[in-house]
C-alpha cells in the first residue's frame, strides 16, 4: 500500500483519542440550552471507478472486473439520500444514509485466477451495483463562532453492497467460460473520525462553504470521504450545492477492492 494512505489511518486514530478526550466537557454543557434540528435531503450523482472481485467455486477460480467511470444519468435507477443533525451547545449528532442502484455499468475482465486479461478479449461485460451507505458520528465543536465552526467527529460508516456481473469473451479463459455471470454480496463496518462544519464569506454575506472529511478502517483497510462546496442561507435553513467523494481500499479477496464514488451534490437543509 502507498505510504501516504499508512499515514490516514494514524491521523484517524489520533483525532479519535482528542475527541473522547474531550467527553467529560459534556456534564458542563447548559441544561437550558435548547435542541437544534437539521434535516437535508439531497441528490448525489456519483461516478464510480474501481474493481469487484468475485469468488467463482463453481469455476474453482476468481475473477476481478473493472468498473467505470460510468454516465450516472443514463444508469442511476434509484438514489434516496438523506441527512440530519440534532445540535446541543457545543455536542451534536450527525447522521447520512445513502441508497444507490446502478444498472448495466460498462465493465471489463481485469484478471481471472490472478493472471492479467487482455482487454481485446473481453467482447462485452456489464455490472450492476445497489448499495447502500449509513454513516452515524458524533462530534464536538472545536471552533464555535458567527464566522466558521468547526466539529471534531468520531463514529462509524456501514456499506451494503451486491453486485452482480455478466460477461461475454472471445474465448474461454483458463476455467472460465466465454459466456457467463455470477452475483455477490458484502457488508462492511468502519470505524471512521474526521472534522465538518463551515465557513462565513464575508461578515454580513449570506454565503458559506460547508467542508466535511473523514477516514477509517475496519473491515475496509482504508475508507475516506471529503466534501466541500458553497450554500446560500435563509431564516429557515440553506440550499448547498457540494462536491463529494467517497472511497474504499480493500485487500484480500473481499468483493469490492478499491471503488470510488465521486460527483456533485445539491440539497436543501430544513432548520427547526
Amino acid at each position: 500500500m502507498n505510504p501516504s494512505k499508512l499515514k490516514q489511518p494514524v491521523l484517524a486514530i489520533t483525532l479519535a483519542g482528542l475527541a473522547f478526550t474531550a467527553l467529560p466537557v459534556a456534564a458542563e454543557s447548559s441544561a437550558s440550552t435548547p435542541w437544534a434540528f437539521t434535516v437535508t435531503p439531497y441528490l448525489w450523482l456519483p461516478t464510480i471507478n474501481g474493481s469487484l472481485k468475485y469468488d467463482l467455486p463453481s469455476f474453482n477460480t476468481n475473477a476481478e472486473v473493472e468498473t467505470g467511470p460510468n454516465d450516472y444519468l443514463s444508469h442511476l435507477e434509484f438514489a434516496l439520500m438523506i441527512s440530519g443533525e440534532a445540535r446541543k451547545d457545543k455536542w451534536s449528532i450527525f447522521t447520512d444514509l445513502i441508497y444507490l442502484d446502478f444498472g448495466d455499468e460498462n465493465s471489463r475482465v481485469k484478471t481471472v485466477g490472478g493472471s492479467h486479461v487482455s482487454a481485446t478479449v473481453d467482447l462485452g461485460t456489464q455490472s450492476s451495483i445497489t448499495g447502500g451507505v449509513w454513516t452515524l458520528v458524533g462530534g464536538y465543536a472545536a471552533v464555535q463562532s458567527p464566522q466558521a465552526t468547526l466539529d471534531v467527529i468520531g463514529g462509524f460508516r456501514y456499506l451494503s453492497l451486491e453486485a452482480s456481473t455478466d460477461w461475454t469473451l472471445s474465448g474461454p479463459i483458463g476455467l472460465l467460460p466465454p459466456a457467463g455471470g455470477v452475483s455477490d454480496k458484502e457488508d462492511l463496518w468502519d470505524a471512521v473520525v474526521g472534522v465538518r462544519g463551515r465557513v462565513k464569506l464575508g461578515e454580513n454575506s449570506h454565503w458559506s462553504m460547508p467542508y466535511y472529511a473523514d477516514a477509517g478502517a475496519g473491515s475496509s483497510a482504508l475508507t475516506w470521504q471529503a466534501m466541500v462546496g458553497v450554500a446560500y442561507s435563509w431564516n429557515w435553513g440553506d440550499v448547498g450545492l457540494v462536491y463529494r467523494h467517497l472511497s474504499y481500499d480493500m485487500e484480500g479477496d473481499k468483493l469490492l477492492q478499491d471503488v470510488e464514488f465521486s460527483g456533485p451534490a445539491l440539497g436543501a437543509a430544513f432548520h427547526f
